[in-house]
């Protein structure tokens, strides 16, 4: 069929088709003519948009809630792992470790400037490739264990990297950061070592250490909650110290001032979930900066050394040493990583700085018994 003409009509302000003209005009009896309305096409895209919204709900939100709260529930899947996904971390991957400032609540990737670093780097000359290669002989042995290892001898200044870039899982040797900030800030006269702080329920953390069990309303020095920090390695007191010196965010610009690249805090401890990054050279960098610069005073480092030589925990490093070695140290133990750096004088007095990060099976022995073997062999090369 043709399509029929339309003539607009002006008087009306109505569409009618010339066979309508022609029957209104030939017919005696007046008859209104059908109105023809123009289609909304606004109408359509506010459809389409409720329907995209919907249909977002729907997979991001209603399912994954459905699905959490009755099917997994009634078939005791764990929806957790399943469904919990974290579509930030997907799109990028690396913000969570070399993130470097805060805007609106969410970390973001901000140049940084390293020029003027606080901390100087490890002089190094020539890598020791024996110890290396009997350090990955070690390695093969342990085949459930992904290391990151960094040995620096002040003698010769020779070295040993394995992954020791890589980003691992900081455990509680991130407590090490943070004690270098504790000191600078009691140098900057912002408070002193014998400054209390009350102990509120929200500084409470599992894990580690025993403060979580003392009585709320409690005051500490900051002495005290330092040396719990490290030798009992007390997650309570580590939250309390980052509190009192500006909180997470804090740490994290002074340890990016200071020339640490990867090493960030992003959870109050206990860091289960390891989402606390450091790396084994950034570790030893610190310990030699400690050591060797003016990071921090004379009577800091007393301190510093005081706490760092009493370390409870002596299943690590320590126990590849003889009874006569000296070690400053840190330890960290999440269940899927295990880990210690610390800085060792021998017998016959030579020095060397060393981390060992272990990736493992949750809690499997071959983290530790990797790490106590590791320690003994470099012990035995470097003091030779």
């Amino acid at each position: 069929m043709p399509k029929q003409s339309y003539k607009y009509n002006t008087a009306s302000n109505m569409y009618t088709s010339v066979y309508e003209q022609y029957y209104f005009k030939n017919t005696p009896k007046k008859v209104k003519p059908i109105r023809r309305t123009k289609k909304k096409k606004s109408a359509s895209k506010i459809k389409t948009l409720f329907f995209t919204i919907c249909f977002i709900l729907l997979l991001f939100y209603i399912l994954p809630f459905s699905f959490k709260n009755f099917v997994a529930d009634t078939v005791k899947i764990n929806a957790k792992t399943i469904l919990n996904v974290d579509y930030h971390h997907l799109m990028y991957p690396t913000q969570s470790y070399l993130n470097k400032d805060l805007f609106l609540g969410k970390y973001i990737i901000k140049e940084a400037e390293y020029k003027n670093s606080i901390m100087i780097d490890i002089p190094e000359t020539g890598e020791r490739k024996g110890l290396k290669n009997r350090l990955l002989a070690l390695a093969n042995e342990y085949s459930k264990i992904e290391p990151s290892v960094y040995v620096w001898e002040y003698g010769g200044r020779t070295f040993v990297d394995i992954n020791a870039d890589k980003p691992y899982p900081a455990a509680s040797i991130i407590k090490l950061p943070v004690l270098i900030e504790m000191f600078r800030e009691i140098e900057a006269g912002k408070f002193s070592l014998y400054d209390k702080m009350v102990l509120e329920d929200f500084y409470r953390a599992s894990g580690s250490g025993k403060l979580q069990y003392s009585q709320g309303g409690r005051a500490h020095t900051m002495d005290y909650l330092a040396k719990i920090m490290i030798e009992n390695s007390d997650n309570s007191s580590t939250n309390m110290i980052i509190s009192k010196i500006g909180g997470m965010h804090e740490v994290n610009k002074a340890m990016k001032r200071w020339g640490l690249k990867t090493t960030h805090i992003n959870t109050w401890l206990p860091d289960l979930d390891g989402t606390n990054i450091t790396t084994a050279r950034e570790l030893a960098k610190m310990l030699y900066n400690i050591d060797t610069t003016n990071i921090v005073s004379n009577t800091s480092k007393r301190h510093m050394a005081d706490y760092l030589g009493h370390v409870k925990n002596n299943r690590l490093l320590q126990a590849g040493l003889p009874s006569d070695a000296l070690l400053l140290h840190k330890t960290g133990d999440i269940g899927d990583m295990l880990g210690d750096a610390g800085l060792v004088k021998t017998a016959n007095g030579k020095k060397y700085i060393v981390a060992i990060l272990a990736k493992r099976p949750y809690n499997n022995r071959q983290g530790k018994d990797f790490i106590v073997k590791a320690s003994e062999i470099i012990y035995n090369n470097i003091s030779m």
